[in-house]
């Protein structure tokens, strides 16, 4: 697969990276062992990039990523996060929660060094140059290698970078969330050198075109919570739908693959992190990258899906506090 370069010292990781949060928690019941094969079939394919986080299940899902790892540890990139409190717990973004947080994602992935270590969310009770000091300092001491903050605003990431190197921010970011582009955050990440990587690149699997009703969804999936999933808001997303299975159609690929491959081509800085617990999905997501949109293409799926076309916000009240701070 081809290799991105995030940020200015060194980063390189595959085009289109894992998102693991899902093997764990929100989408359904978990596979263990079928999540284990999908991360050993994405280092098959060229795919070494996992991205979990503490949050994701109380740390459930670094012990995932640690079995997968477990033995191969040289031939994956692990990025995880630290600071979204789970149970409604907020964010914690102190310093000394920072070097506390990393020593047990340490433990719970069975390494001695983090490839990739983030702030998952922003803690504005905490001045972002304290929190990424000490992210800073834990790099010094070998302890993480490349650092990234995820949905953290422009002025933020510059602030931010005035304190240490931020290889990448991560946020929310797909055909039909486009807050990253909007809110300048995009821009800011050109101006800095600073790389992106886009999770929920499918809309947390909507413009897959597989989910068309809540009937697509079990019931304990936490989509059905999410506003756009909505039985109001549903019908009007799914009209959208139509030119993504057209340009698919016409591409001998799948809506899936069309919805990646617009991400990837907003800039060559840009890695999306789909995620899934199933192979099958992996190797679909993953064949978005010989996908070769026209300019034409590109510009017609903006248009139909241009900023505020998407019935319902990204996240639930509660959540959209704590992003693009």
């Amino acid at each position: 697969m081809k290799q991105v370069k995030l940020g200015k010292q060194g980063l390189t990781v595959p085009a289109i990276g894992l998102g693991c949060m899902g093997m764990s928690i929100s989408y359904g019941t978990p596979d263990d062992a079928e999540s284990i094969a999908t991360m050993h079939r994405a280092l098959e394919l060229g795919c070494n990039l996992l991205v979990t986080s503490d949050a994701y299940g109380n740390g459930v899902n670094e012990e995932l990523v640690a079995k997968a790892i477990a033995g191969r540890r040289r031939e994956y990139l692990v990025c995880t996060k630290f600071g979204n409190l789970m149970g409604g717990g907020g964010v914690n973004g102190r310093p000394e929660y920072a070097v506390e947080a990393c020593e047990k994602s340490l433990k719970r992935l069975g390494v001695d060094e983090i490839d990739i270590y983030g702030l998952h969310r922003v803690d504005p009770a905490v001045p972002i140059e304290e929190t990424v000091g000490a992210m800073a300092r834990l790099q010094e001491q070998g302890k993480v290698r490349y650092l990234v903050i995820s949905e953290a605003g422009p002025e933020t990431l510059r602030r931010a970078m005035t304190t240490a190197t931020i290889d990448a921010c991560e946020t929310e970011y797909s055909l039909w969330s486009r807050d990253a582009e909007t809110g300048g955050l995009l821009a800011a990440c050109r101006e800095l050198g600073v790389g992106y990587m886009a999770y929920a690149p499918l809309g947390r699997g909507f413009l897959s075109a597989k989910i068309k009703s809540l009937d697509a969804l079990i019931e304990k999936d936490r989509r059905r919570q999410h506003p756009r999933y909505l039985p109001e808001n549903i019908e009007k997303n799914v009209a959208l739908l139509a030119p993504i299975e057209r340009i698919a159609a016409a591409h001998g690929a799948t809506p899936a693959q069309v919805a990646i491959a617009w991400v990837m081509a907003q800039g060559d800085f840009i890695v999306p992190i789909p995620g899934t617990k199933r192979r099958s999905y992996l190797e679909e997501n993953l064949g978005a990258a010989n996908v070769s949109l026209s300019a034409a293409e590109v510009a017609e799926l903006a248009e139909v899906f241009k900023p505020g076309a998407a019935a319902g916000t990204r996240y639930p009240d509660a959540q959209l506090k704590g992003v693009m701070v």
